[in-house]
C-alpha cells in the first residue's frame, strides 16, 4: 500500500442519534467538559451564513499536501450525505483550496452538513452568503495545485487538533471542536449536565443572586497578594 495516496472507503461511524443530540449543546459547554483541550485554533473560523446555530456530523478525513487539493476532489465524489469534510494542509495560507463551484457541489449535490478546512478559500463574495457551514482560516484568490499526494479517511491534525475519520465534529459561530467518536455517549451526558448548570449560572447572574466567593477563595488558595494601595515602581 502506498503510504501517502491512501484512500479508505470505509470508516467507523458514531450513532447518527448522539451527532442529532450534539446539536442542543453549544460547543463552548461541551468543551469545557473534555478537559477543554478539543478546540480548533481560532484560524478557522466561520466564513458563510447558515440559518442554523449548530453543525454536526461524521469526520470525513481529507489529509491534502500545502496547497494542493487533488485529495479533496476525491473526497467530494466519495463523501456522503451529512460528512462534515474535515481538511488537513499543512497549514498552507497561500493557496485556496476550494471556491465556488466544488462547494456549490458539496452543498446542494451531496449535502454535506459542512466542511472545515484548515487553509483558505476563494469566491466569498457568493459563499459568504450561502446556508451553508463553511469554516476556514480566510481567503485568497491564489488556486491550488492538483498534483497530490494525499489521503483519505485517515487521522490528521486540524486547526492543531487530532481528527479521526468518524469523530464528531460540532461547531458554531464560536469555532469548532472536535469530539472522539469512542467517548461521544459519556460526553453527551456530561455537555447536558454542564448547560443545565451554566443556564442556571446566567439566570441566577440576570436577577444579582450570583454567588462568586470561589474566587476570593481560589486567590487565597494560590497565595496571591492583595495589596490596598497604589502601584509604585
Amino acid at each position: 500500500m502506498s503510504v501517502g495516496k491512501r484512500i479508505y472507503l470505509k470508516r467507523e461511524m458514531p450513532d447518527p442519534a448522539l451527532v442529532e443530540q450534539f446539536k442542543t449543546v453549544p460547543a463552548s459547554n461541551t468543551a469545557d467538559v473534555m478537559g477543554r483541550s478539543c478546540a480548533m485554533n481560532p484560524r478557522i473560523h466561520l466564513v458563510s451564513s447558515p440559518k442554523a446555530q449548530m453543525m454536526a456530523g461524521p469526520a470525513f478525513t481529507v489529509k491534502c499536501r500545502a496547497g494542493d487539493n487533488l485529495a479533496l476532489h476525491a473526497a467530494l465524489n466519495l463523501c456522503q450525505e451529512g460528512d462534515v469534510l474535515v481538511v488537513s494542509n499543512e497549514e498552507d495560507n497561500t493557496r485556496a483550496l476550494m471556491g465556488e463551484v466544488m462547494m456549490a457541489y458539496l452543498y446542494l449535490q451531496k449535502k454535506v452538513a459542512g466542511i472545515v478546512l484548515d487553509g483558505p478559500i476563494r469566491d466569498i463574495d457568493e459563499i459568504g452568503k450561502w446556508d451553508f457551514p463553511v469554516y476556514c482560516t480566510g481567503t485568497t484568490p491564489g488556486g491550488p495545485y492538483k498534483e497530490g499526494p494525499g489521503e483519505l479517511n485517515v487521522p490528521i491534525a486540524c486547526g492543531g487538533i487530532s481528527v479521526n475519520p468518524g469523530d464528531i465534529i460540532l461547531a458554531d459561530p464560536d469555532g469548532v471542536i472536535v469530539i472522539p467518536r469512542k467517548d461521544a455517549a459519556v460526553v453527551l451526558e456530561d455537555a447536558k449536565k454542564f448547560q443545565a448548570a451554566d443556564e442556571g449560572k446566567l439566570e441566577k447572574t440576570r436577577q444579582g443572586t450570583i454567588n462568586r466567593d470561589w474566587v476570593t477563595k481560589t486567590l487565597e488558595a494560590k497565595e496571591f497578594e492583595i495589596v490596598d494601595d497604589v502601584y509604585r515602581p
